[in-house]
């Protein structure tokens, strides 16, 4: 039996990665697969397992650098409507790990639910947000999480209660292969003035970011009480260039892809900005940004 044996409708070989993230740089998949039920995911994870395969998850791929030279193993897209899903109803929200986080947020600010607002402007799914508890100014996405259904890298399903829940500065204890559903508890708020705030904060964030048509990713975490898009300022890097890719000028912590660039380029880059903050503040920036 192969690995891809009665998976041939969801599993393709030699996948381009590159149209899946936000930089559009990288290799191919060896195996991709897009499954249409966590039944179908669940089977096709044991069959991993079975054949020693590595799996990984890619979500909305905002966070992600595939590196030049692809990625072995599986990579699952968890684009299906099964996980895609967001039920609103009395305070809580039930959102799929493969929604937009930006989908959620209007349906709860729809239906008069305040918390997840803040986030507005953060890119990427419900799982991948909650694995790495994205959050502004304004709050983190876990401080609003109450349970969450998990598959493990054996393809078995379970619950996680908020007591089992732990979140801390992008970073969560769903450490699982797959976050398949969350449920967050909200706070009852008008409609109208949520709808204002959300806008508000929308312009506010897109304001001091690269532009939407550019290919961009965030790249350091935040130092404890520090700000990194300010310390690579500081370092004296906006603009600076290796390769195809640049820090930007509008944000410093966020770097663009132009023509030709290759994901080689965005390491050297990263390794650039990292040692000179180092050498120059005294700072050591921690990687945010995925390297696959």
């Amino acid at each position: 039996m192969t690995l891809v044996s009665g998976f041939e409708k969801i599993v393709c070989s030699q996948q381009s990665l590159a149209d899946h993230t936000w930089l559009k740089l990288g290799g191919s998949a060896e195996f991709y697969a897009e499954p249409q039920s966590v039944e179908q995911l669940a089977a096709l994870v044991r069959r991993c397992r079975e054949e020693e395969v590595p799996v990984r998850v890619l979500g909305g791929g905002s966070n992600v650098l595939i590196r030049d030279e692809g990625v072995q193993g599986m990579v699952v897209n968890l684009s299906g409507e099964t996980f895609s899903e967001i039920q609103v109803s009395q305070g809580y929200v039930t959102a799929g790990g493969g929604a937009k986080l930006a989908h959620a947020i209007s349906e709860t600010v729809r239906a008069g639910m305040a918390g997840l607002e803040p986030l507005v402007g953060i890119p990427g799914t419900i799982g991948g947000a909650l694995h790495g508890n994205s959050g502004s100014r304004g709050g983190d996405i876990g401080q609003w999480a109450c349970r969450a259904t998990v598959m493990t890298r054996s393809g078995e399903v379970f619950q996680r209660e908020r007591e089992d829940l732990v979140f801390a500065y992008r970073q969560s204890s769903l450490d699982e292969l797959v976050i398949l559903s969350a449920e967050f508890q909200l706070e009852e708020d008008d409609p109208e003035q949520l709808t204002r705030r959300m806008q508000k904060q929308w312009i506010v964030r897109k304001a001091g970011q690269p532009l939407s048509h550019q290919n961009v990713a965030s790249v350091f975490k935040n130092p404890r009480g520090m700000s990194a898009g300010m310390l690579i300022d500081q370092a004296g890097l906006k603009g600076t260039r290796v390769g195809g890719v640049e820090v930007s000028q509008r944000h410093a912590n966020f770097i663009i892809a132009g023509e030709g660039a290759t994901s080689q380029d965005v390491l050297r880059l990263m390794d650039l900005i990292r040692s000179r903050v180092a050498e120059r503040l005294g700072v050591e920036l921690e990687t945010e940004l995925e390297i696959w």
